[in-house]
């Protein structure tokens, strides 16, 4: 699990220039309808599962989560963590060790993870992007369009976005680093404007009595 939320806490993706320019805008407008349809969202909720493969192509870890979006604050919960953040601070929770770590929220440091990924327009300076065809995911139509990361000091080689023709949403994604580790992220039960609380997304100690906090800021 700590490999599996370590994707989020590093937080909360290869192909030849001719490709680049050929499927560019195909890839853009693809994004670009995505992001629009995100930012018409006051907020939603989503299930997911998350599975991690080794280089060798075995599953070693499968989990599966809910992701709560409200602008850019985001609550994800994945078995006994959780990370919270109001776009000011990001608290990761873990219930077994009863410790929560405070850190300062810096979109600069933000890497992918299934908050990011649904953030409008988070493609436009960080990754270039290729459109690679159609293809059917869960039974749905989908496009597939593949970003490269512009930093290439990063471990992550590539992301392949799953998204979904008819409703013009994200409804998954494949993430391979340059080890050879590949999560894949599969989205589900999409609530859009679900009605959330601005208090699900900050920290409240009174809630959790007897969890310790480490405050990293």
């Amino acid at each position: 699990m700590s490999k599996l939320l370590s994707l989020f806490a590093i937080t909360l993706c290869f192909f030849t220039i001719p490709a680049i320019a050929q499927n560019d805008a195909k890839a853009k407008s693809v994004l670009d309808a995505v992001s629009k349809k995100v930012s018409s969202l006051k907020s939603f909720k989503a299930n997911f599962s998350l599975s991690l493969a080794g280089g060798g192509g075995k599953v070693n870890e499968s989990k599966k989560g809910t992701l709560a979006l409200k602008g850019q604050k985001y609550h994800i919960s994945v078995n006994n963590q959780e990370m919270i953040s109001d776009n000011k601070t990001v608290w990761t929770y873990n219930k077994e060790a009863k410790e929560v770590q405070v850190s300062a929220y810096n979109p600069s440091e933000q890497t992918m993870s299934p908050a990011k990924m649904f953030t409008p327009n988070f493609y436009e300076k960080e990754y270039k992007y290729a459109y690679k065809g159609e293809r059917k995911e869960q039974g749905k139509n989908c496009d597939i369009v593949e970003l490269t990361p512009n930093d290439k000091t990063k471990q992550l080689a590539k992301i392949e976005l799953i998204v979904d023709k008819s409703s013009t949403m994200i409804s998954g994604a494949n993430y391979w680093e340059k080890n050879g580790n590949k999560y894949t992220i599969t989205v589900s039960n999409f609530t859009p404007n679900a009605d959330v609380p601005d208090t699900y997304f900050a920290w409240d100690p009174k809630e959790h009595p007897g969890v310790e906090t480490v405050d990293l800021r």
